[in-house]
């Protein structure tokens, strides 16, 4: 019960103090204690609380799957051999998947765990096993992670790479919870909006978010959010972590597109949660704004995190998409593709 009790309260991560908080005051993005979004934002809509009471106790949504997310198995030697484009994804479920591109594999805000939860009792449970077992992940080169959320930072996930030597690339003060986690230094890079690291041939680029952060209620927006760019020898892709739309998106594509890929969140789209949300059509909007060609709707269709049906996000963004010509992906979990030649969306969460 102790050990379990320890672990509970390790799940919450660290604190910034030191030169990790001195570096954060520095941060342009800190303001008054905490980090700030670059434009006003609102964590709720004015007059929701009320109806967030009644639509999580009246709300009819079906909000987890009546039968059996379809799965794509997965296995080490599924990935001996590379794509022959240089660039394919698998999307592993909610905000993770697995990219090879340009001779390298990253992976985003990776979670193996059965819960998006401090605890393996209670919260947000998997709709579907991970498609690709943990043990049988191939090597990976760099984890980008998006924000300290427990749906896209998940302790037992980041310990288990962490043995394999992995290097990470997190937001500004999420380096306090992987060493708060035994995570070696040397294998963590933090970044603010628009500081780069090298990963091989790959530059990756922490780039602005519209969002906040938070493991512990008692430390809200102690640490940054970001969205990411990766660019290649030949490819590029951005991913949006959690973000409520905005202007930037524009500006990160004038300064780093085009893209080949975007991968842009679709779930969690209540008004309720409009300014740090974006809803499915505003996603296809940024993805247009960014200049992508292929765009990979994350996000989705792994936790109940929101009050609308589970798989509506899909066909929203699938019906935003056709309405401006957008081309888009949406495969099932541990399928996989080359942008350069996706797969026809077929309404498999029908």
């Amino acid at each position: 019960m102790g050990a379990a009790s320890t672990r509970w309260f390790s799940t919450f991560g660290g604190t910034l103090r030191g030169a990790r908080l001195e570096r954060a005051r520095r941060s342009p993005q800190f303001a008054g204690g905490k980090f700030v979004n670059s434009v006003p934002t609102r964590m709720l809509m004015p007059g929701t609380t009320w109806e967030v009471i009644r639509h999580q106790l009246f709300g009819g949504e079906q909000r987890v799957p009546p039968r059996p997310v379809p799965v794509v198995e997965r296995g080490t030697a599924d990935y001996a051999t590379p794509p022959a484009s240089g660039l394919r994804v698998t999307w592993i479920g909610h905000a993770s998947a697995l990219v090879e591109i340009d001779g390298r594999r990253l992976l985003t805000d990776p979670i193996w765990s059965a819960r998006a939860s401090p605890s393996s009792w209670v919260g947000p449970k998997r709709f579907h096993p991970p498609p690709l077992p943990l043990e049988a992940l191939p090597p990976v080169d760099v984890v980008i992670v998006s924000h300290d959320h427990f749906d896209h930072l998940d302790m037992a996930t980041v310990q288990a790479l962490a043995a394999r030597g992995t290097r990470f690339a997190v937001p500004l003060g999420v380096g306090a919870h992987l060493e708060a986690w035994s995570v070696p230094p040397a294998q963590v890079t933090e970044l603010d909006w628009n500081e780069s690291v090298a990963v091989g041939d790959l530059e990756v680029t922490a780039t602005p978010a519209r969002h906040y952060s938070g493991r512990n209620p008692l430390r809200r927006d102690a640490t940054l959010w970001s969205s990411w760019v990766v660019k290649g020898p030949r490819h590029r892709l951005f991913f949006s972590g959690d973000s409520g739309y905005f202007d930037a998106f524009k500006a990160i594509g004038a300064a780093h597109g085009p893209f080949d890929l975007t991968l842009i969140k679709i779930g969690a789209c209540d008004r309720t949660w409009q300014d740090i949300h974006m809803s499915p059509e505003e996603a296809v909007r940024a993805h247009v704004d960014l200049g992508g060609k292929l765009m990979l709707p994350v996000h989705w269709g792994t936790f109940n995190l929101a009050f609308h049906a589970w798989n509506a996000p899909a066909d929203e963004a699938l019906a935003a998409a056709e309405a401006l010509h957008v081309a888009i992906a949406i495969p099932q979990p541990g399928e996989w593709f080359e942008p350069s030649a996706p797969p026809a969306p077929t309404r498999w969460w029908r």
